[in-house]
């Protein structure tokens, strides 16, 4: 069955100006339509900024334990449509039904997370000493524009929308063109739960949408996760009084040293590389190996990668979907094709055909990879895990910080000490030791440095994470 997805702008649901729509197709099966969606012109954001522009103060002024409220009914819609939510995220993502059903467990607790959040923006009173009343406030920073990526459909919009909502803020939302369904299902519960017109919109669309968005001068706020190019583009286009939340691209690195369990980092390893098909930016691209126990660690990875069942999320057994578009295919293609042009050594036996009719990948790992090569420098989002051997700590940090990215980094060691001077030393926002690169705490900060992340303030949690969505006020009282 083919769903009609819309915009949800002024309000009410509607079409876009244009009448222009786009489709989406099941990537495990391309025949199959999934759904069509609005494509939103300029005009379509004008109108949704301009409207939640106008109207978000009914929002804003509502008690925040209301607004805890609102976000925990909503919390509730979704859970209770949990098991029909992970079949269509498969269906419009890729991902296998196990890895939907955490996710459409994990978004409703974000909102619930957040709804605390509402009832801790407080403020400070300051000494004066001459009988003068100092103190601040905090107060919604105005519109948040927020674009959010295919790979985490539910729960990374949960994550911007959620904080943006608590503070009083009102949201024009632009999910991925590739998962507009999880996009509206996410609003719809929303609004179900309370939230007014007036403080949410949806808008669905391609690149003249984004711009239209992160350029409009009714924007006071854009959070953004995606790609690091798309990233860089948003930081030119915005405007200089605008805030600007980027989560961006990774090179993800997991060092392992001769006294690591190798065969626990195995698994790991094959977690991190593999997992949501290798489309997960704190997923595990690079893999830097001592040289005593590079051969036994990539002979235990080798066994697990090859033991992967590709296909359909939906068939039982199957262990990885299929990559979520042809730009995501085409780029796996092009760093196999990179791999044999280069020194490095396919060790899986892969060449990347299609089983059946979908953007299926089998994992492909290559060894000898250099620090320099191509594959171990760019960003592929995509099931290829990159073997680089070294001689000690010092140069395993050196090639680990050898990256334009600093997301997330690992380390198999049994030393503490180690283990410590590891955290101090990589260049990475997430550190874990003894765990895989990807996962992380629903309570922790987290963000990246370098090409990952601007840093500004923490995406998902931390003690400053809502001040992004929120202004300071200082007031003198005498």
């Amino acid at each position: 069955m083919t769903l009609t997805v819309q915009n949800f702008v002024g309000g009410e649901w509607v079409e876009s100006s244009t009448g222009r729509r786009f489709e989406r197709h099941n990537p495990a099966h391309l025949s199959e339509v999934v759904a069509t969606a609005p494509e939103s012109s300029a005009d379509d954001i004008d109108r949704a900024v301009s409207y939640v522009a106008e109207h978000r103060h009914e929002w804003a002024a509502l008690a925040p334990d209301k607004r805890a409220d609102v976000l925990i009914r909503a919390a509730a819609i979704l859970e209770a449509n949990a098991a029909t939510l992970a079949e269509e995220l498969v269906r419009e993502e890729g991902k296998t039904l196990a890895e939907a059903t955490i996710e459409t467990s994990r978004t409703p607790q974000n909102l619930r997370f957040y709804a605390g959040e509402s009832l801790r923006l407080t403020g400070e009173t300051y000494p004066t000493g001459d009988g003068t009343l100092v103190y601040s406030s905090r107060e919604p920073v105005g519109v948040v524009a927020a674009i959010t990526p295919w790979n985490f459909p539910l729960n990374i919009p949960s994550r911007k929308l959620g904080p943006a909502l608590a503070a009083g803020n009102a949201v024009v939302f632009k999910p991925s063109e590739l998962t507009p369904v999880m996009g509206q299902r996410l609003v719809e519960a929303l609004l179900e739960a309370g939230v007014p017109g007036g403080a949410l919109a949806l808008v669905h669309g391609h690149a003249e949408a984004g711009r239209a968005l992160v350029s409009h001068r009714g924007v006071n706020a854009v959070t953004f996760t995606g790609s690091t190019a798309v990233g860089q583009a948003i930081h030119s286009a915005v405007a200089v009084d605008v805030r600007c939340q980027l989560e961006m691209g990774g090179k993800n690195a997991m060092v392992v040293l001769p006294d690591a369990d190798i065969e626990r980092t195995a698994g790991i390893i094959v977690k991190g590389a593999f997992g949501l098909s290798g489309q997960a930016c704190t997923g595990t691209s690079r893999v830097i190996v001592h040289e005593s126990v590079q051969l036994d660690l990539l002979d235990r990875v080798m066994e697990r990668a090859r033991s992967a069942v590709v296909g359909d999320g939906l068939t039982k057994g199957v262990t990885m979907g299929p990559l979520a578009s042809a730009g995501q295919w085409d780029k796996y293609l092009e760093f196999l094709k990179e791999g044999d042009a280069s020194d490095a050594r396919l060790e899986t036996p892969t060449k990347g055909q299609l089983l059946g009719k979908g953007y299926f990948a089998r994992p492909a790992v290559f060894s000898d990879v250099q620090p320099h090569d191509r594959m171990a420098q760019e960003e592929i989002f995509g099931p290829v895990l990159a073997f680089l051997t070294v001689s000690s700590y010092d140069e395993a940090i050196t090639v680990a910080n050898d990256s334009p990215f600093g997301l997330s980094a690992g380390i198999a060691t049994s030393d503490i000490g180690t283990a410590l001077a590891f955290s101090r030393d990589v260049h990475a926002g997430v550190v874990k030791v003894n765990q895989s690169t990807n996962g992380m705490a629903m309570n922790a900060p987290f963000g990246g440095t370098k090409l990952s992340s601007t840093q500004t303030h923490k995406e998902q949690a931390g003690a400053t994470m809502m001040h992004f969505y929120t202004t300071d006020k200082t007031v003198y009282f005498s």
